[in-house]
């Protein structure tokens, strides 16, 4: 038998875990995988639609002279108004009409929807900062600084730093992602898997991991034997320690398959994934995850017959989502997460020689769950006449920051008004009204207010949600500086 050897891959494979997952108090190695029958805190789970969501082919215009010039836009890549494979329209709470309607594979959404727990904020995104670039825009949101890199912190990790004092948990933040989300950049006592039962130090002949049930009497496996050698005040011992209480902490929870009631499928598992992980009794606070392929430059179907990839995307979305919520609302706990889901930005208005579409700006945010003021749209419909859009190079503009939603759940789910340290830059805050819960003085900068916009139906009324926005940069630049508006591929 040739001898075992730990090479230094593997070796630091389960050191790295540390990085991954972060600090750890003594209660990690010791938590209760009972399930909490209502948590006492919150949930803010960030679901980000990588790749650029067309946002006109999931909440749709179906009335009025915004649905004609979607069909001039769009002659072979619109949604119908009606029919078989028609949108399905939106109504308020007085059964009155939105002139909007969700793309048909949306069912669970739309259901949401007609339940009050889903609201839609027209028009959102990055209000200050114009790119056309994935990679850019991503990870603009993915730290909370728009227009900047360099933040040795993501969002989500400062959220949880400048939380109210005392505040402890054995799980505060949760990455659903085979590498350390970018939300939760420098998180000391985060912890990123891509599922329970991969989160395991595997390195080495799988009999030798560690003391399984055919194990020999007085076998001690690899993972045991490193648990026993982390110590001392070394950056590789206490690395080493917060790693192995951090598997500890996942390998004494109750994890279970993908319940039957659920749909199939890599995204469902993780929406499950983070549901328990909620359920759990160790006081998750944000959790974060993706589901990509929304880059549809061609081929990108509509509805119905023939081929219809966007049919099927927006379905796994949806119906995963509405298992999710209905998941947690019967064991209490939906009553205190909120869902956001958000992509970097939307498609241009016109649809490509190619049958898809091209990289946009402004795009419907969605946001879901018990806490929720739903079946209602917020902020600013500026319309979609090409004279409208033509300030914005035929895009959808931005009338309402992304920060400005953000901030509202912070301060009335979280409790958190430190909106300048969590949104450094960010200035002007008020609520929409979206969700539940008290007021605090939001602790940030003021900025003056732009121009008013039009009113959307079943928006709130009172509030001009791109009020207090700095104009992007091609309102301010005058001639457009192609390289913040280039396309990409």
């Amino acid at each position: 038998m040739s001898d075992f050897k730990l090479t230094r891959r593997e070796f630091f494979k389960g050191c790295c875990s540390a990085a991954v997952v972060g600090a750890a108090g003594t209660s990690m190695m010791f938590a209760d995988d009972a399930f909490a029958a209502a948590n006492p805190y919150d949930t803010v789970v960030h679901l980000f639609l990588r790749g650029g969501l067309d946002g006109l082919n999931l909440v749709v215009p179906i009335s009025g002279q915004d649905r004609s010039h979607y069909e001039q836009a769009r002659p072979n890549l619109q949604i119908a108004a009606s029919g078989t494979y028609g949108a399905l329209p939106l109504t308020l709470a007085g059964n009155a009409a939105t002139g909007f309607g969700l793309h048909p594979s949306a069912s669970g959404l739309r259901d949401l929807w007609n339940d009050g727990r889903l609201a839609i904020v027209h028009a959102c995104g990055m209000a200050t900062a114009v790119t056309r670039s994935h990679f850019d825009a991503q990870l603009y949101i993915d730290l909370g600084t728009p227009g900047k890199y360099g933040s040795p912190t993501g969002w989500i990790t400062r959220a949880w730093e400048t939380r109210a004092g005392g505040t402890t948990a054995s799980l505060p933040s949760l990455g659903i992602s085979g590498t350390r989300p970018a939300s939760l950049l420098g998180a000391i006592d985060g912890l990123t898997m891509t599922s329970p039962a991969d989160f395991a130090l595997n390195a080495g002949a799988y009999a030798w991991q560690r003391i399984r049930s055919d194990s020999p009497a007085g076998f001690r496996g690899l993972n045991e034997t490193l648990a026993d050698l982390w110590g001392g005040p070394t950056g590789l011992g206490v690395n080493g320690s917060r790693a192995d209480a951090a598997l500890k902490l996942i390998n004494q929870q109750a994890y279970a398959s993908l319940p039957a009631s659920w749909p199939t499928g890599t995204f469902a598992q993780q929406l499950w994934t983070i549901a328990q992980s909620i359920r759990f009794n160790l006081g998750l606070r944000y959790a974060t995850l993706d589901l990509g392929g929304w880059d549809t430059h061609e081929g990108q179907g509509t509805a119905g017959s023939g081929y219809h990839y966007y049919q099927n995307k927006i379905s796994e979305l949806s119906t995963a989502l509405y298992a999710f919520f209905n998941e947690l609302n019967a064991g209490g706990q939906m009553s205190r997460v909120t869902v956001v889901v958000q992509s970097e930005f939307g498609r241009r208005v016109r649809a490509n020689a190619n049958g898809g579409t091209d990289h946009g700006y402004g795009n419907p945010l969605l946001v879901l769950g018990g806490p929720v003021n739903g079946r209602r749209f917020y902020g600013t419909w500026m319309g979609l006449n090409p004279e409208t859009l033509s300030a914005t190079h035929g895009d959808v503009p931005v009338t309402t920051d992304y920060r400005q939603v953000f901030s509202e759940i912070l301060i009335r789910r979280m409790g958190n008004a430190n909106l300048s340290q969590v949104f450094p830059g960010y200035a002007g805050y008020a609520p929409l009204g979206i969700v539940q819960g008290a007021d605090l003085v939001a602790r940030s900068e003021p900025q003056a207010a732009s121009i008013p916009a039009l009113a959307v139906p079943g928006a709130a009324p009172a509030l001009d949600a791109s009020a207090g926005r700095a104009a992007p940069d091609w309102q301010r630049r005058g001639p457009v500086d192609r390289a913040i508006l280039r396309r990409e591929r």
